[in-house]
């Protein structure tokens, strides 16, 4: 596996090559990563990690500093996985001067994470624009766990003719249902324990909807009231909104979407579930 720190050197290796999958990532990877690029593997020639934690779309207060890294431990995993180039470049290297220049796609933005995290979204799409130019990549991976993020880029690449196919891929969960998240080092035991009521949550959602409900607010409240059960929890939001356009909903119709934010001490998880009622009629 080769491991690339500029962005000339990737360039010049990826030059004559076809049939490129992207896996991009922030580092401190896990099986939900992996599984992108198994993913990748399937269809494409070459495989390109990237991992760099991009400053762009942290907010002030937010964890930049403290994300995990481990680029040895990632390296070896990558390598393990199957991945042909991992693409590590600096912030220096992506950013080299003051940038003038963002990517900024509306309405999909607007709720959800994008609504607590002004500017989030905006830094999201242009470090993929920017990794989209330099890799020019055939397929694109991203996990599911971060639906909004898929939608966003999704409506980005349709938007501005970006001539690559994303693959949204499944989110990948330990075996007591808990999402894969790099985040999840952060937890206490005692907070990792009461933050499997995330995913607890939404199958009891799925199950209330597959016996009938179809009241987007009962549903709502369902899920609020289970998560609230567990002291530690801090709800964010909890919202039913269409997937992938994350319109409002008067009535569950259609393909949805069931998104969580949860804090947990100082740790903040998403979940989801996405469905629509031709699978449970």
């Amino acid at each position: 596996m080769k491991i690339v720190h500029d962005i000339k050197s990737l360039r010049e290796f990826l030059q004559d090559k076809k049939n490129i999958g992207l896996v991009p990532t922030m580092g401190y990877l896990h099986e939900g990563h992996l599984s992108l690029v198994n993913e990748a593997k399937k269809i494409s020639e070459h495989v390109v990690m990237s991992i760099f934690v991009n400053p762009l779309q942290f907010g002030p207060n937010e964890d930049f500093d403290r994300y995990p890294r481990d680029f040895d431990r990632d390296c070896q995993m990558a390598q393990d996985a199957g991945a042909d180039v991992v693409f590590a470049p600096s912030v220096s290297e992506m950013y080299p001067d003051k940038s003038f220049t963002t990517v900024h796609v509306s309405s999909v933005t607007e709720r959800l994470c994008g609504a607590s995290r002004p500017g989030h979204f905006d830094g999201v799409a242009t470090v993929v624009s920017k990794l989209f130019h330099i890799v020019q990549p055939t397929y694109a991976f991203f996990g599911l766990k971060d639906a909004q993020q898929v939608a966003v880029i999704q409506q980005m690449v349709n938007d501005l003719n970006f001539p690559v196919k994303i693959i949204p891929c499944p989110i990948i969960r330990e075996k007591d249902g808990l999402a894969l998240s790099s985040r999840n080092v952060y937890l206490s035991p005692e907070e990792r324990e009461q933050a499997l009521v995330l995913s607890q949550s939404l199958k009891e959602a799925r199950r209330f909807i597959e016996e009938g409900e179809r009241d987007i607010r009962a549903v709502i409240n369902h899920i609020r009231s289970l998560i609230g059960s567990k002291p530690l929890a801090e709800i964010e939001y909890v919202e039913v909104l269409s997937y992938p356009s994350l319109q409002t909903l008067k009535r569950l119709e259609g393909r949805f979407i069931i998104a969580l934010a949860v804090k947990f001490g100082k740790t903040r998880l998403i979940d989801n579930l996405i469905m629509s009622l031709q699978e449970v009629s």
